[in-house]
């Protein structure tokens, strides 16, 4: 066996061990981990130029590759909300006001055909069913489009359950009142009782849920993409820097690779800030000219139809049913209440109107109201004298009363429903508008983006190039 020696101490102590590695430093981190070695390589790269310009290249690409992600997930959010705003919420908020309007045209049409009694024209009838259908449909594409609004969901059951009991009451008014018996009117005071406190206000609710949805899904795509604008604007500066460094290095102007790169990304925030502009702008225009106009046009709309069915109920209750003061008839202080609110409505609306298509119809129903408050007052006067066949004829009509209050409200209702109609092609253009100019820019960008990134790349490889 061979014995190794060790040699002898100086001064003849205890032999010392050979010495072996070095203990690492204290502090930093230890040797032999991938953080370490990764640490280790770039502070040696960053003492050489070429390990500078590699480390750029890198930071440029991950700035402007970061730039176009985030614009691209931006405007694809804001896109999405606008395409709701076209194609989901708003139809959504007009088809709860259609609800409404169809309801309240259904109550005012029953108790026009229950004054006009065995001689009511087919037409009244068919309105009548006509409006019911219309509602009932509504409700169905409500239920299935409405999504997880929870608030819109329970206003669609109540309706949909209230719904055939105010159907059922009708057809007992209407079948008691033919056989000549006073009891229709009460079957149809108590429908009307039903549809003004179960059916219109949760119709109300579901239009209120459904605009609130509405205002949420425009304002989402009308919000400013301030981290994508940020980050261009923080890739460019960066891009400039890189360019002015290295014509500082190397007295040389251009450097064709940085100035692809700087231009595509200077094209994409441009065309970020410009479209979102020219969005922004349009749906506001969609909102405010459209949005806005047909919100207080269909309030007008519901205001004149209960004003109309008080017409037609005070004639039909004969003074049964009291107002608060115990001293008034209830149906013609709702009456006077409802065309107040009407008259209200339509001077908002004609502030709101931009154009004269949209001024015309709302002047010929402000014409229309006043006709109508004329031809009112002097069959309340008949009413009130105790000449109810005189004053029926004044509002429901007939051969020889073609200017009823009944068709002065007919003129009214085809005017506001004109004037809507306006309004709703008006907030389609503009929203359409909106969402056109954000279209393509998602594509237009990443691909952008791309082509700086790769064009930064290639631009610091040429300087690299130059020390091989």
């Amino acid at each position: 066996m061979a014995i190794t020696s060790r040699a002898p101490a100086p001064g003849g102590g205890v032999p010392v061990p050979p010495a072996g590695p070095s203990a690492p430093p204290p502090g930093g981190p230890p040797r032999g981990t991938a953080w370490a070695e990764g640490v280790e390589r770039l502070r040696e790269a960053a003492t050489t130029e070429p390990g500078r310009l590699r480390i750029i290249g890198a930071v440029l690409a991950a700035l402007i590759v970061l730039f176009g992600t985030v614009s691209v997930w931006e405007i694809s959010d804001r896109a999405a909300a606008a395409d709701d705003v076209v194609g989901r919420s708003q139809p959504l908020s007009a088809d709860a006001a259609s609800i409404y309007r169809s309801l309240a045209d259904a109550d005012t049409t029953s108790s026009s055909g229950f004054l006009l009694g065995a001689q009511e024209p087919r037409e009244v009838r068919q309105r009548y069913e006509k409006d019911i259908a219309n509602a009932s449909r509504l409700l169905v594409s409500a239920a299935a489009n409405t999504g997880g609004n929870e608030d819109s969901r329970k206003q669609i059951t109540l309706l949909s359950e209230q719904l055939p009991r105010y159907t059922g009451l009708i057809e007992q008014a209407r079948a008691t009142n033919r056989q000549g018996l006073p009891l229709g009117g009460a079957y149809l005071r108590y429908a009307n009782e039903q549809m003004t406190t179960q059916l219109l206000p949760a119709a109300q609710r579901l239009y209120e849920s459904e605009t609130k949805r509405l205002y949420a899904d425009h304002d989402d795509a009308r919000s400013w993409p301030l981290a994508s604008i940020g980050l261009g604007l923080l890739a460019v500066a960066a891009l400039v820097w890189a360019q002015r460094r290295n014509y500082r290095h190397t007295n040389r102007v251009l450097n064709h690779g940085l100035v692809a790169a700087t231009a595509a990304s200077v094209v994409v925030l441009l065309w970020l800030a410009v479209g979102h502009t020219v969005a922004r702008s349009s749906l506001n225009e969609a909102r405010v000219d459209g949005q806005e106009s047909m919100k207080v046009l269909n309030d007008a709309r519901i205001a004149s139809l209960q004003a109309r069915a008080g017409e037609n109920l005070t004639l039909i209750a004969r003074g049964a049913v009291l107002a608060e003061d115990k001293k008034s008839d209830k149906y013609d202080v709702d009456f006077t209440n409802n065309m107040k609110q009407l008259d209200a409505g339509l001077a908002t609306a004609l502030r709101l109107a931009d154009d004269e298509a949209g001024r015309s119809p709302v002047g010929r129903a402000a014409d229309g109201v006043e006709q109508w408050k004329q031809r009112h007052a002097a069959a309340r006067e008949a009413d009130l004298k105790g000449d109810y066949e005189a004053a029926l004829p004044q509002v429901v009509g007939d051969d020889e009363h073609k200017e009823s209050s009944g068709a002065a409200f007919d003129t009214v209702d085809a005017s506001l429903e004109q004037a809507v109609a306006h309004e709703q092609r008006e907030f389609t253009r503009a929203a359409g508008d909106g969402l056109g100019a954000l279209s393509g820019l998602v594509t237009g960008s990443a691909a952008l983006v791309v082509i700086g990134a790769a064009a930064a790349l290639l631009g610091i490889g040429r300087r690299l190039s130059e020390y091989r």
